[in-house]
């Protein structure tokens, strides 16, 4: 039987899709004795404000509300929202778009003894990141191997 996230977003995908947006991720979790079914959205470029996030949940529950059998058979909470300023770069498109943006990593092994760092993601290469980052007050570009990246997300850059 299929994911519960799986099944829902075959039903919610081609409705965001159709009114300009982009599904970003979806999660079914339990929290206390509540069920949410959580749906992030995005649009090419960003910027999802509320009244983006209302049209897509009014639209997604006209959507399931018109199907046969919903298929999740207990109560949840729809919630729509963006992924956020600091959201996780989940693909390579995610990644290339980012190039120039400032970022997070966190690594599996130390790179030049930390855990994670932040910089500019200034280039994707097949293997590699290169990040520029700050040591006091120099820029200095670090490159990172992809398969000791356990995280890699947008940053806000103070």
């Amino acid at each position: 039987m299929a994911k519960v996230t799986d099944q829902m977003e075959e039903i919610v995908k081609p409705v965001i899709e159709g009114l300009g947006f982009k599904l970003f991720d979806i999660e079914f979790v339990k929290e206390g004795k509540s069920w949410f079914l959580r749906i992030y959205v995005d649009r090419p470029g960003g910027g999802i404000t509320i009244e983006d996030c209302v049209l897509v949940s009014e639209h997604i529950s006209e959507t399931v509300d018109q199907l046969e059998t919903d298929p999740i058979p207990q109560a949840y909470y729809l919630e729509v929202s963006s992924p956020g300023a600091e959201r996780p770069l989940k693909d390579a498109d995610d990644v290339q778009a980012a190039i120039g943006e400032w970022v997070f990593l966190s690594f599996y092994q130390a790179v030049d003894g930390q855990k994670n760092i932040q910089g500019r993601l200034k280039a994707v290469e097949d293997d590699e990141y290169v990040i520029e980052t700050k040591v006091k007050t120099r820029l200095k570009d670090i490159t990172v191997s992809k398969t000791n990246v356990s995280l890699i997300r947008l940053a806000i850059e103070f």
